[in-house]
């Protein structure tokens, strides 16, 4: 996949008078991200989430729509490329987007505290974002992921799908305070540069509880790193919520293991 991907991000950029000598596949995994060097430009080709995302390219536009809205609130992001047209692009059997390659440190590493530190100035600029945006966010991934899995005729999904039901039926009890977020804030979503930490990666973006993102940084299953979680980050969400959706994170992360072995 990664080669075919990464032909075609050479292909399409130079069709727009970007031309790339020497890419390197910055990560080869639900999307293959490659850097168009010497060229300043960032391609995003769906990969994975292509199967299991009808709307892939909605999700493509959506992360540069975001991305552009917080840049022009002074909101460090990696912004949409200015080389050539951002996208979403169709070309080739795949979804391509391009955005600007920032300088950065890749060997540094933040902590989940770090990340739950930084969030709440993010979620104050998220929460004046009119676009348009999903309303269930993974749970969509989890249908989507189901629906895929057994057309492909993959057995044994009943366990997967009792435990959607189980979710469900709680659902609304935790989804409250709802506004956009970034939907998938972990320390690989972040940089760190000369000018401090730069956000990346709206591609999941929903209208979810606080709590959702919190869940994503709290590293275990419990009350205890639920509640721990909330007070890092300073509030905004019950810790019940942080661990409901925890339940939900580590539930879609083992039904995508299932989709990685059979894709």
């Amino acid at each position: 996949m990664s080669t075919s991907a990464l032909q075609a991000a050479v292909s399409l950029a130079a069709a727009h008078g970007v031309v790339s000598t020497d890419p390197v596949v910055l990560k080869d995994g639900s999307n293959v991200i490659v850097h168009l060097r010497p060229a300043p430009v960032v391609a995003r080709v769906a990969a994975r989430t292509a199967l299991v995302r009808p709307a892939v390219a909605s999700h493509f536009g959506r992360d540069l729509a975001i991305s552009a809205f917080l840049a022009a609130r002074g909101v460090p992001v990696v912004t949409p490329s200015g080389e050539l047209p951002a996208g979403p692009h169709s070309f080739s059997a795949f979804v391509v987007s391009f955005s600007t390659f920032v300088p950065h440190d890749p060997t540094y590493e933040f902590s989940r505290a770090d990340v739950l530190k930084l969030l709440p100035a993010l979620h104050a600029e998220l929460r004046s974002y009119d676009g348009p945006l999903p309303v269930r966010g993974p749970m969509d991934d989890v249908d989507n992921t189901l629906a895929y899995l057994s057309e492909l005729g993959v057995g044994d999904l009943e366990p997967f799908r009792e435990s959607r039901t189980e979710l469900m039926a709680s659902w609304d009890a935790h989804y409250r305070s709802v506004q956009p977020l970034h939907g998938d804030p972990h320390y690989g979503n972040l940089l760190m540069t000369a000018r401090g930490p730069v956000w990346l990666d709206f591609e999941d973006t929903w209208l979810g509880p606080v709590a959702w993102d919190l869940a994503c940084l709290a590293g275990a299953e419990g009350a205890e790193a639920a509640q721990r979680t909330v007070e890092t980050y300073g509030g905004g969400a019950a810790p019940e919520d942080v661990e409901f959706h925890v339940r939900t994170r580590i539930f879609f992360g083992t039904l995508w293991g299932v989709l990685m072995e059979n894709s």
